[in-house]
């Protein structure tokens, strides 16, 4: 289980644990918050084809799916 503090989210760097369509490595680029503040989803950026996905933060817990930073 990732420790991810969702403060500190945008910006952080992700690689993904099985890429597809050999995007590997991805940068959050948006929070998006509920009206009380509250993290509810994030935007991905894939750094090879710039492509974006929308993911609950609590997603990049996974381990068997995620791993903090970019990494081989």
């Amino acid at each position: 289980m990732n420790r991810v503090n969702p403060k500190k989210l945008l910006q952080s760097k992700w690689t993904a644990a099985v890429p597809r369509d050999r995007e590997k490595h991805w940068l959050v680029t948006d929070v998006r918050c509920d009206a009380a503040g509250v993290p509810q989803t994030c935007i991905l950026e894939a750094v090879h084809s710039r492509r974006e996905i929308e993911l609950d933060w609590r997603a990049l817990k996974r381990t068997e799916q995620w791993k903090i930073g970019w990494q081989d």
